[in-house]
Parts: structure tokens; sequence; C-alpha cells
């Protein structure tokens, strides 16, 4: 996602101090297609939203997952368990 900024920069950096795209892309880290983009449009925001929220990979163990996590917030720091021997009681109890 590309903010204001970051497009206002593009613009100034070709308009009006006369950088070639390929400089302005070096110089402020973005793809030269980026540049392109900005510089074709008008836009002032350029944002991306999925069509589809795809689901996480722990989804079929989150809901054995959550009362370990909300157990494990209860503790004192040093009873709480690590993220490997979470791991192996939720894999236990998966087998």
């Amino acid at each position: 996602m590309k903010r204001v900024d970051t497009i206002a920069r593009v613009r100034r950096a070709f308009h009006i101090q006369g950088w070639s795209m390929k400089k302005i892309a070096r110089d402020l880290h973005v793809s030269r297609n980026t540049v392109r983009k900005i510089l074709r449009s008008g836009e002032t925001d350029f944002t991306y939203e999925r069509e589809r929220q795809p689901m996480p990979r722990i989804g079929p163990w989150q809901a054995q997952l959550e009362p370990f996590l909300s157990a494990n917030a209860g503790k004192a720091r040093a009873e709480r368990l690590t993220l490997i021997r979470i791991f192996e009681d939720l894999r236990a109890a998966w087998i």
C-alpha cells in the first residue's frame, strides 16, 4: 500500500526535480512499475483488498489452541508454557 506521502514524493521528483523513473525507483525504494502507475493515474492512495481471506494454517487446531493460550496467559511469567511446549501438547492432543 502506497501512502500519500510516497505518492507525493514520486510526483515531485518526476515533475519538479526532473528525475527519471529509474532514478525515482532506486532512490525511493519502490518498483518502476509502481512509479509508472503513480505517474499515470490521479490516485492519491493505493490500497489492495483481498476478495477472499484465506483460512490460516492454524485453522483446524484453533479451537484446541484457544484453551492453551487462555490458561497460559493467566499464569505467572515463570510458569508459562513455551511455544515448543504448547506445540507438543497440541500435537499430543491431536494424535
